[in-house]
């Protein structure tokens, strides 16, 4: 005899659906990642900040840095500027582009928790710029290489032969460093602060354009966020040049901006500057910290949102 299976109860079963599920998160995840890919803005991005990596190979001539010291800063800036609007631009537009395609009631009609629908909006948007990310460092990187050969070629034509070798040695030691690339993985990190920050705003604003715009003011107040540190942090300031309620003002921008300046690293790694290991370390967990707390508070955001 076969044992009777007993029925499912329809409402543990719809309570079984309304579970965390990383299938749901990574299925939202794809599709957002497809959706940017087709969109004109990775392609314009990517694009440009290829031909500005490319155009360091120009800049060499006309500067008084090392060869290789100026790829590495037109590089990483570039990658640093162009993720950063990647991460923004492409983050601003999830939200409205669903709702004015109806995609998102129809997502959401669907045992799709809002917490899993905003985490796999992030997760898209991560893998774009981690493409992207990709992308322009392969790039940065054949082009270092090729002007590494260059300054090789040089070393031989200029020094004697054991002088040569040390230099050549010295050389390959600093340029493809465990620190370089640990520096673009900051950069990273930053630009998924961005677009964290991005997808908050985005489940309050009314429109792609305010949150744009909020997003980069945002950005720009957190370049400001330690110069407010300081002040209130100064004794000879916070007791007499600025008042309570000033005072609280200061404390309030470090605290919901982020410090974008930690993030700031790479400009000394550009310039050959040695990096502690823990420094990256609390970099990471801070750039981590200020993920997962932007995307809590734009899920209370749009916990209550009326959709």
């Amino acid at each position: 005899m076969t044992a009777s299976v007993p029925p499912v109860d329809p409402a543990v079963h719809a309570a079984a659906h309304k579970l965390f599920s990383f299938g749901r998160v990574f299925a939202i995840a794809g599709n957002t990642f497809r959706d940017l890919v087709r969109q004109k803005v990775f392609y314009f991005m990517v694009i440009f900040a290829l031909i500005l990596i490319g155009a360091s190979l120009a800049l060499v001539t006309v500067t008084f840095q090392g060869h290789l010291q100026t790829v590495m800063d037109v590089s990483l800036g570039a990658m640093s500027v162009f993720t950063m609007l990647l991460a923004v631009l492409s983050t601003a537009m999830l939200l409205p582009k669903d709702m004015e395609d109806r995609t998102l009631y129809t997502i959401l009609a669907k045992p799709v928790a809002r917490f899993e629908y905003l985490l796999g909006k992030l997760l898209g948007v991560g893998l774009i710029l981690a493409v992207a990310i990709i992308l322009m460092t392969a790039f940065f990187a054949l082009i270092l290489w090729y002007w590494q050969g260059r300054e090789i070629d040089a070393m031989h034509a200029n020094y004697a032969a054991d002088r040569a070798e040390l230099e050549i040695a010295k050389l390959k030691s600093g340029t493809f460093t465990p620190t370089l690339f640990a520096g673009i993985g900051v950069l990273f990190l930053r630009s998924l602060v961005c677009a964290s920050l991005t997808l908050m705003i985005s489940c309050f604003a009314t429109s792609w354009l305010f949150t744009v715009i909020t997003a980069f003011v945002g950005v720009l107040i957190g370049h400001l966020v330690p110069i407010a540190r300081s002040v209130w942090q100064d004794p000879l300031t916070s007791g007499m040049g600025v008042s309570a309620a000033k005072e609280w003002f200061l404390k309030l921008v470090t605290v919901f901006f982020p410090d974008m300046q930690l993030f700031n690293i790479v400009d000394d790694i550009a310039v050959g500057t040695k990096i502690d290991p823990a420094i990256f370390g609390s970099v990471a967990g801070l750039g981590a910290g200020y993920v997962a707390v932007y995307l809590m508070v734009g899920y209370l955001f749009f916990a209550w949102r009326e959709l």
